[in-house]
């Protein structure tokens, strides 16, 4: 059986260059969220965004959730991915990081598929629970605070349609999950939640080693 090919700097850079379409649009929100603080950390890699819209396209739907914007890169990219009268929920506790998207989203011609929700991301999903109902989203992005990440898959869940997806960023942590010396409370939230997706009988699931960790959990 073969082991898995080690990921070499130089591996990175020859998928990059044979896989990567980031435009100039998307490049340059990346290059302005880089510069922000932590920004290079929290903003979601070029190949995971382009990976979303791929995931978004292949659900054949139109209604996309994102828990977590911080400037609006893997927004953008979902809000393509998506027909004219799509539309991308996106959640951020105020609207300083969001703002910063806002003309690049413009740029791209996708705007208008863009709703910003500002608040406690619980309060406002249990909002969009009364306002749209269960079972309501084809694809839920979840990219935020790292403690309450299990309380957002358990909403999460309840807002995805049946056969729909749930995309987890930031599984692996930076590789603290395996860190014994790691006992935080956003390390500690994401060793339970992967602990909870492995036995969880209404998912299906798998966990990439991609980027950060990126765990998909399609709703039986």
């Amino acid at each position: 059986m073969a082991d898995q090919i080690v990921a070499t700097p130089e591996i990175r850079e020859y998928v990059r260059a044979v896989s990567l379409r980031e435009d100039p649009i998307l490049a340059e929100l990346r290059a302005q969220t880089a510069g922000l603080p932590g920004g290079s950390a929290m903003q979601v890699m070029a190949e995971e965004g382009q990976l979303l819209a791929l995931l978004v396209g292949l659900s054949g739907g139109g209604s996309v959730l994102e828990i977590g914007t911080f400037t609006g890169y893997s927004t953008l990219c979902m809000a393509r991915a998506l027909p004219p009268d799509g539309t991308v929920i996106t959640l951020d506790l105020n609207g300083r990081w969001p703002a910063i998207g806002v003309d690049y989203w413009r740029r791209a011609g996708v705007a208008d598929r863009i709703d910003v929700r500002l608040g406690d991301a619980t309060q406002t999903l249990a909002a969009l629970a009364e306002e749209r109902g269960g079972e309501s989203f084809d694809l839920v992005f979840i990219d935020a605070d790292k403690a309450n990440y299990g309380a957002y898959y358990e909403a999460a869940l309840s807002l995805t349609r049946p056969q729909g997806l749930i995309v987890i960023d930031n599984t692996l942590f930076f590789g603290r999950v395996v860190d014994p010396d790691s006992h935080d409370p956003d390390t500690t939230a994401i060793r339970a939640l992967n602990a909870a997706l492995r036995d969880d009988p209404r998912v299906d699931v798998s966990m990439l080693t991609m980027a950060d960790g990126i765990t998909l959990a399609r709703k039986r």
